[in-house]
């Protein structure tokens, strides 16, 4: 883990991603993906999918047609455009059925803590579809910000999509704690400025100033005495 900047000691607001950090979604993207990748004839597994892991969707179509012969140079923007819809919809007919039941273990417990101590809660998610998650998941109460991945000009891992976040809230980001579970989005986190909690594989993770191995050992206090204590 990284040394963390004294001056990052403040947490004025927490910045979170979604997937695999408030819900698991991991399962629909990559029964989606699949349903595409075969319908252009093109091997998915499971293994390949953990190359999209913290992406956007266009960054994941690309990924997916570099496997064909021409690395999927002879296909126009409006094609890619289509079948990126096309895995967006897959994905939105497999969600339908996510509820609180899916929140991911510590969560709403964090987030009271959260809220108990008065620090707002951004959302730094490269879905698109956040919000209908958030409304399923009935934590749409907890969360102040969504920043919007279309209005930022570059996807993890660049930091603009954090940055977005801590704007809208209006806090320094050298004040600000991102979570994240990809590796991608670490990156994004500290080149943002901000403190980066990993949640997942340590050594995937090393960037990280500090980490936990899943979401049920996240805790406000743990994190604020680590911060103040270096």
């Amino acid at each position: 883990m990284s040394e963390v900047n004294k001056e990052q000691q403040e947490i004025q607001a927490f910045i979170f991603d979604l997937d695999g950090v408030i819900t698991d979604t991991a399962k629909y993207h990559y029964e989606a993906w699949k349903q595409l990748a075969e319908e252009l004839g093109i091997h998915f597994d499971l293994e390949f999918n953990e190359q999209l892991k913290g992406i956007d969707r266009m960054a994941s179509l690309e990924k997916i047609l570099s496997q064909l012969s021409d690395g999927g140079s002879s296909f126009t923007l409006e094609q890619k455009q289509e079948w990126a819809d096309r895995k967006n919809n897959n994905y939105k007919r497999l969600i339908r059925t996510v509820d609180e039941s899916e929140i991911l273990p510590g969560i709403l417990e964090l987030f009271h803590d959260l809220k108990q101590a008065g620090i707002p809660i951004g959302l730094a998610s490269a879905s698109r579809n956040a919000g209908t998650l958030l409304r399923q998941l009935k934590v749409e109460s907890y969360i102040n910000v969504i920043a919007d991945p279309e209005s930022v000009a570059h996807g993890k891992p660049a930091p603009d999509i954090f940055l977005k976040a801590a704007e809208a809230l209006g806090v320094d980001p050298r004040y600000c704690v991102g979570v994240e579970d990809a590796e991608a989005g670490v990156q994004a986190i500290k080149s943002a400025g901000m403190f980066a909690v990993g949640v997942g594989d340590a050594e995937i993770l090393s960037k990280a100033d500090y980490i936990v191995s899943e979401t049920s050992k996240l805790s406000l206090s743990e994190i604020q005495h680590y911060m103040t204590g270096r």
